[in-house]
């Protein structure tokens, strides 16, 4: 008996996996096993896949042997001992707590004998199922073999993430991303045919079509049935990949991970792990919620590293916005070089967002003294429009004819406003500029009134009522972008600065943060915000000096353009 087993490259667990000797075959046998404590239930809506707990809030419930199923789908298709054997693993949901008749309507969905469903009145029947299942012989020897068995994406779920990515119609590659991509696939021939390990370092500005190179290489090695995933360190970035790329399939949904679900990974045990958005890469993969038995002090990337024998690295630099993110190429190969890797590494010159304009990315550079420049005047690109609004409401305003009109548009701001628990269903109009107010977007994995989830916000109708931060606006792109300049960051003796103590973001505020790191991590969020638009960004400051050097370089543009 696995007690709370956890699924192989995730932090989902498993309340209870039984292994043991199949009665009939002789061979492995085991059974998922759903606890679930409720007392009634009911489906939500006349919905088969969702219900509605009577005692419990916080809305309708997937429904338990859906969740058995599903976990039983994930380990057939990661689990190399079941690959074989799919019928050797069976699902229960068993609702201890409950009379039959008090989920009467969840039977409805049981239609086969791979996952039965059990409540405390057919306790009998449940020993009997099991019984039935299992030899009365100990079952030590089936529980290792699952525990020791390879972990990798199966064959047929390669197959199936191959159709699914190969239906993506924007995996066009250009110059060095073609350079990238083949270099990779390069690798992976190399590494299995002279038994070699190589580390390939992609890096790139906002737009140079990293993630477009990390998505085409998921389907070609899926398609090759190379074992292969895609991980990141964004729930927004991640939960949009499941929901857009993955959206025909729950397997494929499982290919995206999370830099910190390769903790106890087998070394080499994947082809190919594809570390996109690699500037997220923390410190080390623990966190609060993180038992102590599993604080190893490991470096996270030394775990990614290990995980694969091509490990892909995608990133920009500059786009390094919380503390304890570590993602550089310097970090990468000095971990790689110390075990003795060869490390090869390719630059993205290509831009492909803010129009194809080189000239506004390195405008913004400037802007934020990061290129070792001065801010400049900015003199124009017919491929990008930039522009000053001269309040929040005609940055607004501008934006939602722009979304009138069928195209894409979101506001962004610095994070120098309270972000409020939401009241119900209605968010709190936290970001205040004189009478104008607007709420940051939702917080959680749930819609808020008609505002998307958190990781959804850039992608899904909805999103233009809310001000996004720039951890939800991170890794995406939408037509116009509208960026409002906060307190954070003002105009002063001719250049930007900083000001730490008006920032609002608690990974800012907590010690342990230099005054010189929180200048960098601020300069690198606003970064972020004005490189989200693919036609133009509008500017707003809080700030009256700020403002008037804003207008005064849009002016001067204005003045030599004619």
């Amino acid at each position: 008996m696995l007690i709370e087993y956890q699924l192989p490259l995730t932090s989902q667990r498993v309340d209870v996996l039984l292994a043991g000797q199949d009665r009939r075959t002789g061979g492995d046998a085991y059974a998922v096993v759903e606890l679930k404590q409720w007392s009634h239930a009911e489906l939500f809506e006349e919905d088969p896949e969702l219900v509605l707990i009577e005692h419990l809030g916080g809305g309708p419930k997937l429904h338990p042997v859906l969740q058995a199923k599903g976990y039983c789908e994930y380990l057939s298709n990661y689990v190399s001992a079941l690959r074989d054997n799919p019928h050797a693993l069976h699902g229960v949901a068993y609702l201890h707590n409950a009379a039959q008749s008090d989920v009467a309507d969840l039977y409805d969905v049981v239609r086969d004998d791979q996952t039965r469903l059990f409540t405390q009145t057919t306790r009998g029947a449940f020993i009997q199922y099991l019984q039935d299942r299992f030899a009365p012989a100990p079952g030590a020897d089936s529980a290792d073999r699952l525990l020791a068995s390879d972990i990798r994406p199966s064959t047929q779920l390669l197959k199936v993430a191959a159709a699914e990515i190969k239906n993506q119609n924007q995996f066009v590659l250009l110059a060095e991303q073609q350079l990238a991509y083949e270099l990779v696939l390069h690798a992976v021939d190399r590494a299995h045919k002279r038994d070699a390990k190589t580390v390939v370092i992609v890096t790139g500005g906002p737009g140079s079509g990293k993630s477009v190179i990390a998505l085409a290489l998921l389907g070609e090695l899926s398609r090759q049935g190379r074992a292969v995933l895609h991980a990141t360190g964004s729930q927004s970035f991640t939960q949009t990949m499941r929901r857009y790329v993955g959206k025909g399939s729950t397997a494929v949904k499982s290919m995206f991970k999370y830099f910190n679900n390769f903790v106890d990974a087998r070394p080499n045990g994947l082809d190919v792990l594809i570390c996109d958005e690699a500037h997220r890469i923390r410190e080390v993969s623990a966190n609060r919620y993180t038992p102590a038995r599993h604080r190893t002090g490991r470096p996270q990337i030394e775990e990614l590293l290990d995980a694969a024998r091509v490990p892909v690295f995608l990133l920009d630099e500059h786009q390094v916005v919380r503390p304890g993110e570590i993602g550089t190429v310097e970090e990468i190969s000095g971990h790689a070089v110390a075990k003795g890797l060869k490390v090869q590494h390719v630059g993205l010159d290509a831009q492909f967002r803010c129009g194809g304009s080189r000239l506004y990315e390195d405008w913004v550079l400037s802007l934020l003294s990061l290129n070792g420049k001065q801010p400049a005047i900015w003199a124009g690109d017919d491929q990008f429009e930039v522009s000053v609004a001269e309040s929040p409401y005609e940055l607004e305003s501008v934006l939602r004819d722009r979304l009138d009109a069928g195209y894409s548009a979101r506001m962004t701001a610095g994070f120098c406003w309270r972000w409020s628990e939401p009241d119900g269903d209605r968010l709190i109009p936290d970001v205040v500029i004189g009478d104008w107010a607007r709420p940051w977007n939702a917080k959680g994995d749930r819609s808020v009134g008609g505002a998307p989830p958190s990781a959804l916000w850039a992608t899904l109708d909805g999103g233009f009522g809310q001000v996004g931060c720039v951890y939800t606006a991170q890794g995406f792109e939408y037509d116009w972008n509208g960026v409002i300049v906060g307190p954070d960051l003002l105009y002063r003796h001719g250049r930007l600065v900083t000001v730490r103590s008006a920032s609002k973001d608690p990974a800012l505020t907590r010690a342990g943060v230099s005054d010189a790191q929180a200048d960098q991590l601020i300069r690198n969020t606003y970064k972020v915000l004005l490189t989200r638009g693919m036609m133009g960004t509008v500017l707003y400051s809080t700030d009256t000096e700020t403002q008037r050097f804003l207008v005064e370089i849009q002016m001067a543009r204005s003045r030599s353009a004619q």
